[in-house]
């Protein structure tokens, strides 16, 4: 699957996961924080959201309380590198 594809499939799902007025896919950097003011503005609560729904839909599970786990929320392009590397996803 082409790395931009997928990153946009992971801006919708996220999209879809959480209730940020305004936002949309191409207001996502790719790679910009997804938490604090300085990227996206998502919390803690975004963050439950969105592993529920990367979980349900690509069968991928994150280590309960691991400090990695911020990285892998760092940016959506963060996010994707993991999920493809955990679901067996060939990025091109």
């Amino acid at each position: 699957m082409n790395r931009v594809e997928f990153e946009n499939e992971i801006k919708n799902l996220i999209i879809n996961s959480v209730e940020v007025e305004g936002l949309t896919a191409d207001a996502i950097d790719a790679n910009a924080p997804l938490f604090g003011d300085d990227g996206v503005g998502l919390d803690s609560i975004d963050a439950l959201e969105i592993g529920a729904a990367i979980k349900k839909k690509y069968a991928v599970k994150f280590k309960t309380n691991a400090d990695e786990n911020r990285e892998h929320f760092r940016s959506v392009a963060s996010l994707a590198t993991f999920i493809a590397e955990n679901a067996g996803i060939n990025l091109e």
